[in-house]
């Protein structure tokens, strides 16, 4: 999953919407989204940016992409790195 993180009125899903399924845990912050039929999740809206969207940059098609910058991220402790929970969007 390569995380591409945007406002969610920058997000906009052009299909598909009928086969996805919501899968959520523990504050249920976070809304995972999985195609009931290939089982991918495509986007979620991510706890760290709940107005957000995070899709999976590997889900895009390439001729949509015009630059994209790669960056570490620790997942196991992502919450140090957001001191107010929150990171950047990506612009």
């Amino acid at each position: 999953y390569l995380h591409l993180v945007v406002p969610a009125d920058r997000f906009k899903l052009l299909s598909g919407s009928d086969t996805l399924r919501t899968y959520s845990f523990n504050t249920h912050t976070a809304k995972h989204l999985f195609c009931s039929v290939c089982g991918i999740k495509s986007f979620y809206v991510p706890r760290s940016h709940p107005d957000g969207i995070s899709v999976n940059a590997r889900c895009i098609d390439s001729e949509t992409i015009e630059e994209l910058t790669v960056a570490s991220l620790n997942g196991r402790e992502w919450e140090a790195q957001y001191p107010k929970g929150r990171g950047e969007y990506t612009q």
